[in-house]
């Protein structure tokens, strides 16, 4: 699971460019039908997801449109905490549901989790004993993080000098600059690499979760998009050729807490929406096509006259995977990683 932190926009990613509404509510950010890849003449990839086209092309990447956990009040904290703890609502377990699957599997002593990145995620946190890989050069700290600092700073003359000083320019939203890309590219492609090898492994572990931080694009959402989505890009290949033979039997899953409005706002951007974008690829996955349900952009299909509506569930998608994929019943993911949700099925069609 590749977890990008900060609210993905799925429209600028995975992009309708043949919808008349998403032109009209995006004027400004709308990508045009000679800036995508198109993929079925109706939804077009970004072009700095390029290096993905091949694995469209050969049935290994598929994507499922207007997809979301069940949160809907547009908190980063809350929203990146219940697709976490799988309980339904925030904080309502304090372990991940994750971590609850890993011990459905009979791994006898292997710690069949790996957590890559400074800490290990909720998601993976429980009594299943997961391994843990750090890439020893300390992180950048990423721009979401610093806009927070910043606005709590504000106030206090002294502090906010010192973070602009630090920052190296006095504007409180000067976005990441190309140091900062270039760090976080090469951060996520090494761990990437370092999953890919470990996951290869006849012994290592079966289940991996990796993180990339950055994607709250309230303001200069397409100058930054284009560097994220880059990044992206460059790690999930270099996942997949990292994984030599091993590619064939998986599935990796890229999701985010939510999406975002679908109009722009008056900064750039876009802000905290709720249906948003998930990708899958791997040789498991049954890929070269859109997936779930696309309820429309028109003004009576959007969600409180202002999102995407989340037609499709990532609890379908994470049970699917889980029961398909990795083999667990379903009366276990029922009752042990996804409690009180069974009127979500299991998305279908999604594995080969």
């Amino acid at each position: 699971f590749v977890f990008l932190r900060g609210g993905l926009d799925g429209l600028h990613a995975l992009a309708p460019f043949a919808d008349a509404d998403y032109h009209r509510l995006r004027p400004g950010l709308a990508l045009q039908a000679d800036q995508v890849l198109s993929l079925d003449g109706y939804f077009g990839m970004h072009p700095a997801l390029a290096p993905l086209m091949p694995l469209w092309q050969d049935g290994t990447l598929g994507f499922v449109p207007a997809a979301a956990t069940g949160y809907r009040e547009r908190s980063h904290f809350d929203g990146q905490n219940m697709l976490e703890n799988g309980s339904g609502q925030p904080f309502g377990a304090r372990d991940g549901w994750l971590n609850r699957a890993i011990l459905g599997l009979n791994g006898g002593d292997r710690r069949l989790g790996l957590a890559l990145g400074p800490a290990v995620p909720l998601i993976l946190q429980g009594p299943a004993h997961v391994q843990a890989w750090v890439d020893e050069q300390l992180p950048d700290l990423d721009e979401d993080f610093l806009a927070r600092l910043a606005q709590v700073y504000q106030a206090d003359p002294l502090f906010a000098a010192a973070l602009g000083d630090a920052r190296g320019a006095p504007e409180p939203d000067m976005g990441m600059g190309a140091a900062g890309a270039q760090g976080d590219r090469r951060a996520f492609s090494v761990a990437a690499r370092a999953a890919g090898d470990l996951l290869a492994r006849a012994d290592g572990p079966r289940i991996a979760v990796m993180e990339l931080q950055g994607w709250d694009t309230h303001t200069g959402q397409a100058w930054r998009l284009e560097r994220m989505l880059e990044t992206l890009a460059d790690g999930l290949r270099t996942l997949a050729d990292r994984l030599g033979p091993a590619w064939a039997q998986t599935v990796v899953m890229v999701g985010s807490e939510f999406g975002r409005t679908a109009a722009q706002n008056g900064s750039g951007g876009t802000d905290h929406g709720t249906g948003g974008l998930a990708m899958l690829a791997g040789g498991a996955v049954r890929g070269g096509r859109i997936a779930g349900r696309w309820p429309g952009l028109n003004d009576a299909a959007l969600f409180e006259d202002r999102d995407v509506l989340a037609a499709n569930a990532y609890e379908g998608i994470f049970k699917a995977i889980l029961i398909r994929h990795l083999g667990l019943t379903p009366a276990f993911v029922e009752a042990a990683v996804f409690p009180d949700s069974r009127a979500i099925a299991p998305m279908e069609g999604l594995l080969r």
